[in-house]
């Protein structure tokens, strides 16, 4: 049904009938990236059906209101080097070029990530843990490789994602398990050997958590401390309507500062449904209950009101700190294409997006085109 819809749309959009984000071609129509200005860089998150040109109406829409773009798979180690002696890039080619035609910074995600890693990369033909020293192989030809490839194209990496657990220990990954947390700079030395101008970045969700916050400090320390390169701290904005609190996340928003990077929101995206769990790991499902999917048809104005109250204070937030803040990047165009929809349980429909399913801005945000956009 989802794809018989997205030709549906697609094919309404060439007659440029497909929302009040894309429907007019003069230049100076107000836009999303416009109302920003140059404070930070306006972003979004596409997939893979988006790259192929398969939803016009979302490329469109991205053009118009996106200047930076940042790929939701297909750059991730299972998506783009599936065996050992393979790679993928047709998709993340597709990603790029898309990108350079249109003017956008474009952002790597991810390098180095425990969840999406092709089951052969930490192991032997035996199935059990390699060696440090082939690990250590295996992560440096796959950063040198990858990130090669578009050195010089590409604005910055996502270097290492998720490393950190909630209470501010370690997560036990393979790569943890293998070489301790040793990984980390190591990551960070492979992917500046490869491309010495990008920008390099530690990227995690729940970074509103004070242990979290604390330890990312201490990481980021420890790598500037080893005279590595380290840009900025990326803040994953999965966020819910009681979850995370402003003033906890502007404290982590001002320590990282401190800490002498940059700040980016990534992943930003708000979900308007009842809470059930706060984390991002796509592998936990629970058993569906009818109550976890209330709204099938669409939100409540009393919801969605709040929703677009709650957004819009995070937003102003970001723009009270445009001056450590680089870049806030939205994951995915439209509530259609959100990974929150069936998550954390099958048949789930979310409005977790900026947009809704027909391409139209949501209130707050064309408050903030009408209200702000460069004239």
């Amino acid at each position: 049904m989802k794809l018989k819809y997205t030709v549906l749309l697609s094919a309404i959009c060439l007659w440029g009938t497909c929302g009040y984000g894309i429907q007019l071609s003069a230049q100076n129509v107000p836009s999303l990236k416009g109302a920003v200005g140059d404070r930070f860089l306006t972003g979004v998150a596409l997939n893979v059906n988006q790259t192929a040109g398969h939803d016009t109406c979302a490329l469109r829409l991205v053009k118009r209101h996106f200047n930076s773009i940042v790929a939701e798979n297909c750059m991730k180690s299972a998506e783009i080097h599936p065996e050992e002696n393979r790679y993928d890039f047709a998709d993340a080619d597709k990603l790029v070029r898309f990108g350079e035609e249109n003017g956008m910074a474009v952002i790597g995600h991810c390098l180095v990530w425990h969840s999406q890693l092709p089951r052969w990369f930490c192991v032997d033909e035996k199935g059990k843990k390699v060696s440090p020293e082939i690990l250590k192989e295996r992560m440096k030809k796959h950063i040198h490789t990858v990130v090669g490839r578009y050195k010089g194209r590409i604005k910055g990496w996502d270097v290492v994602n998720e490393a950190i657990e909630g209470d501010g220990s370690w997560r036990k990954s393979p790569y943890y398990e293998i070489l301790g947390e040793e990984f980390i700079p190591l990551a960070f030395q492979y992917a500046h050997e490869a491309d010495p101008d990008a920008e390099l970045y530690y990227n995690d969700y729940g970074m509103d958590g004070q242990a979290k916050r604390n330890k990312v400090v201490e990481l980021v320390r420890m790598l500037k401390g080893r005279g590595l390169r380290i840009d900025a701290v990326g803040m994953q904005g999965h966020m819910g309507l009681d979850y995370p609190q402003i003033e906890d996340f502007e404290a982590s928003i001002l320590n990282f500062a401190s800490a002498g990077v940059k700040v980016m929101v990534t992943e930003w995206d708000m979900s308007a449904l009842p809470t059930i769990h706060t984390g991002a790991n796509i592998s936990e499902t629970v058993a569906y209950k009818k109550s976890f999917n209330p709204y099938p048809e669409g939100l409540p104005d009393s919801v969605s009101q709040a929703w677009n109250n709650r957004m819009k204070e995070f937003f102003d937030l970001f723009l009270k700190h445009s001056d450590v803040i680089t870049r806030v990047t939205a994951w995915g165009v439209t509530d259609d294409d959100s990974w929150k929809n069936n998550f954390p349980v099958l048949g789930r429909v979310d409005y977790p997006l900026l947009f809704d399913r027909h391409y139209e801005p949501k209130p707050f945000v064309k408050e903030l085109i009408e209200n702000n956009s460069e004239k």
